[in-house]
């Protein structure tokens, strides 16, 4: 993967270029820019495929506190960084946190949004202390005993298409510091959803009809709020991240938003 200095941050990211139209993938929380490996296999051939590590996972280091407004100004810093005026943004979960909010901040940048499995608001009451109390055997006693609980929350269950290992030796190798400063950015940030009548951009929501982290009424909510033209695509026993457990509906659904967009 590349570097590049931005907002005082050295953020890693893959480009592989070319004179396609630019689709930049924005990842969700404990995950990293290879969760988009399938979607850059089917695009790259049309579109010039970028995909980029968030503060505190993958090669991008978290060194204080920071929201998705900043990791927002970040990946505004990286169209900068790439020479890229405008964008398609793709943000699976907290990368769609990401995306609207580089929408609100820029959206002459933003070409169009594709959000999977994602949704404008704050965690639901209801789950928040569970999460807080996942988070905190994580960081006293690593990932181990939480890790099958929260992959199958995140990518489905442990007999579905998507092999545990790899994240898990991922999650095993994280900064517990740097986990604890993007759990924050996850759980205080802030509810956007009286802003999506600001957003005009065409939109395609993605989701997981099994999403076993934020339910489909949430991703009906972000489709009635958004001032532009925006469809929701329906993925049948997709998991929280549909685009790997689902990953050629989810192609298929990107491919032909991104062929129809004028």
């Amino acid at each position: 993967m590349s570097t590049a200095l931005i907002n005082g941050v050295t953020v890693s990211y893959t480009d592989t270029g070319g004179a396609g139209e630019p689709v930049v993938f924005s990842h969700g929380y404990l995950m990293d820019a290879t969760m988009f490996d399938p979607q850059a296999a089917a695009l790259a051939p049309e579109y010039r495929v970028i995909t980029w590590d968030q503060r505190g996972f993958g090669g991008t280091r978290a060194t204080g506190d920071f929201s998705y407004w900043d990791s927002a100004s970040d990946v505004l810093g990286l169209l900068d960084h790439l020479g890229v005026e405008q964008a398609v943004l793709a943000g699976m979960s907290q990368g769609g946190f990401v995306s609207m909010r580089a929408a609100l901040l820029a959206p002459e940048r933003v070409r169009a949004l594709v959000l999977i499995d994602s949704q404008a608001g704050q965690e639901d009451p209801a789950v928040a202390p569970a999460y807080e109390q996942l988070e905190q055997t994580w960081l006293e006693l690593g990932p181990a005993p939480v890790q099958d609980i929260v992959a199958s929350i995140i990518l489905g269950p442990a007999d579905g298409p998507v092999d545990y290992a790899p994240w898990f030796a991922k999650w095993a190798a994280a900064d517990r510091q740097e986990l604890l400063l993007a759990f924050r950015c996850l759980m205080d940030r802030d509810d956007i959803t009286g802003r999506l009548g600001e957003i005009s951009c065409p939109s395609l929501i993605v989701h997981g009809t099994a999403d076993a982290a934020i339910p489909v009424a949430k991703a009906e909510v972000v489709q009635a709020g958004l001032a532009g033209p925006a469809e929701v695509v329906l993925v049948d026993g997709g998991s929280h991240a549909a685009n790997l457990s689902h990953a050629d509906q989810v192609n298929v659904a990107l491919l032909e938003f991104l062929r129809s967009l004028p």
